[in-house]
């Protein structure tokens, strides 16, 4: 399909529509940039995947959308596709600068004050070992629990298109997020996944006690504006629809049309 010839926009890349939890936030901070939408949803969920398939088929994958798309910075919310891919990105279209999403422990680690955190997150950034060298770096005076989820980004999906989530299912889910030690209590719950936030409320109404539940949206949309050009923040004017989603199936749902068009963005026909 041929490209629009618009500025160049800011291309973001996620498994589902997790990623959206980062566009809303950039679209505070940028609200003059325009914004391609990338859902693998062909592939969704990325934790069903072994490894070197998954990387090899992201990495082809933004061949093809950075040709087309020409973006200015490519964003990847997706905390898999980041701890996974994004050295391979960077290698592969050096051109290009990406901003990648890594499980926010660093500021848990500053922020605690029980020292008890807990990461929650899909079973692939769990198992990887960056994630572990980000708490060997960070969060050496901390007791921090990882927990990985195999239902929680399936139910923020289910959730966002339906508007109903099983809470029984939520409160599974997070419930190993939770310990008591020595008479300290989990303060602090790292959401190292961005479909979680959309569960946000159902997390606090079915924790055992309350916690900060780290989002790590805002400062990912901020390193993304921290590296456009400052000339940048004034391209597309226009106040008609003129973000575009685009789903790699091609076979986007009525629910997911309208949760697209909810959120300002049209679908790719």
């Amino acid at each position: 399909m041929k490209r629009t010839e618009t500025s160049a926009p800011i291309l973001m890349f996620d498994s589902g529509i997790g990623g959206l939890t980062v566009l809303r936030e950039a679209r505070v901070l940028m609200p003059d940039r325009r914004f391609v939408y990338v859902a693998d949803d062909a592939a969704f969920p990325y934790g069903d995947w072994e490894e070197p398939e998954l990387n090899a088929r992201i990495v082809g994958l933004f061949g093809e959308l950075l040709e087309r798309f020409r973006p200015e910075i490519a964003v990847i919310p997706c905390n898999t596709a980041s701890t996974l891919s994004l050295a391979s990105l960077r290698a592969a279209y050096p051109r290009t600068p990406f901003v990648g999403t890594v499980p926010a422990v660093k500021p848990a680690a500053e922020r605690t004050r029980s020292g008890l955190v807990s990461v929650l997150a899909t079973p692939g950034t769990v198992k990887r070992q960056y994630t572990r060298d980000l708490i060997a770096q960070w969060a050496q005076k901390c007791h921090v629990r990882l927990v990985g989820s195999t239902q929680l980004a399936r139910l923020a999906e289910t959730y966002m298109r339906h508007g109903f989530v099983d809470e029984e299912a939520v409160r599974a889910e997070i419930a190993p997020c939770f310990i008591e030690q020595d008479g300290r209590r989990t303060d602090i719950v790292v959401l190292a996944c961005t479909h979680y936030p959309f569960l946000a409320n159902r997390m606090r109404k079915t924790a055992p006690w309350p916690v900060d539940w780290l989002d790590p949206a805002e400062a990912i949309a901020r390193r993304a504006l921290s590296l456009l050009a400052p000339s940048a923040a004034h391209g597309d004017t226009r106040t008609e629809p003129r973000d575009l989603a685009v789903f790699t199936s091609g076979k986007a749902d009525f629910a997911t049309r309208r949760l697209m068009q909810g959120f300002g963005l049209s679908l790719e026909e």
